[in-house]
């Protein structure tokens, strides 16, 4: 029906543009473990609270993500934090699929299995990582992401699902690496409003902000015992720098005096393999940003 309905608004000289379903924008954020999309929390979370959908994907189901816990056992708990995250958040849905972690490659199959779920949520925005980090898993999200942005179009590639009819807006989240060239702050969005609800989601992920990643610097003694003091803590050890790079970025979309009183920030560099917006449009796939 929907294809229909293009035909003849082409075939009349009507411009169409779409958001998803009606007036909802469609948002999808891939990570390679579950927590990875959680980075992105804050953002998801003012779509959601606008009437929008957003998803969040794991590619991997955690499986190798604990010191002292594996497998099957390790990878239901990791499931159900994030589905308990998800909640928090107000999303849609938070799912984990179930490739190994510390295993993923960028195959035919996972490339469709993002093909895939790109198309069934119809997404409008698709997020995730760069192609270079530290983790083979993360970089190898990317450049799965990078493999889908053009092909989520071509109705002979995993033609069991329904092509899209155009390419959605495919953005990287932030991230420090420097080589081969740094991130690019593009769009930013002020979280400082629900910055600590991002946090008690995150918070969510029991086996990771308080067991894991803690360990993995040395630092698992720093973890406080008490629900509040843990709370404060991850506020304390998750914030991010503001840079004169965001700064700007956020002084562009909001404007100079609010952007000078933002405490907590997203930012997302834009993928030249999706679709190329203007600053119109990113402005309304992006409704929280200022006018």
């Amino acid at each position: 029906m929907k294809r229909i309905l293009v035909l003849m608004m082409l075939i009349l000289g009507i411009q169409y543009v779409s958001c998803g379903q009606g007036d909802k924008i469609n948002v999808i954020v891939f990570g390679a473990h579950p927590d990875d999309p959680d980075g992105d929390a804050g953002t998801a979370i003012k779509f959601a609270s606008m009437g929008h959908n957003v998803m969040f994907v794991s590619l991997t189901n955690g499986d190798a993500g604990h010191q002292s816990m594996g497998g099957g056992a390790l990878a239901k708990i990791r499931r159900e934090e994030a589905a308990e995250a998800g909640k928090r958040y107000g999303i849609k849905k938070y799912i984990t699929l179930d490739n190994h972690d510390g295993e993923l490659l960028p195959t035919l199959e996972v490339r469709h299995q993002v093909i895939r779920l790109i198309r069934e949520w119809d997404a409008d925005v698709v997020i995730g990582p760069r192609p270079n980090d530290y983790h083979p898993d993360h970089r190898y999200t990317g450049v799965v992401l990078q493999d889908a942005a053009y092909m989520v179009i071509v109705p002979n590639v995993a033609s069991d699902t329904p092509p899209l009819e155009k390419n959605p807006v495919f953005l990287y989240t932030r991230d420090h690496f420097q080589k081969p060239n740094p991130f690019n702050p593009e769009i930013a969005v002020d979280i400082s409003d629900v910055y600590e609800k991002k946090i008690f989601g995150m918070a969510a992920h029991e086996s990771q902000f308080f067991d894991w990643l803690p360990w993995t610097v040395g630092r698992l003694e720093e973890v406080p015992e008490g629900g509040k003091e843990r709370l404060d803590w991850l506020a304390k050890t998750w914030s991010d720098e503001i840079t004169p790079g965001i700064r700007s970025s956020l002084a562009k979309w909001y404007g100079a005096d609010r952007a000078a009183k933002v405490t907590h920030a997203e930012t997302f560099e834009i993928c030249e393999y999706g679709r190329r917006p203007s600053d119109e449009e990113i402005r309304k796939l992006f409704p929280m940003l200022g006018k």
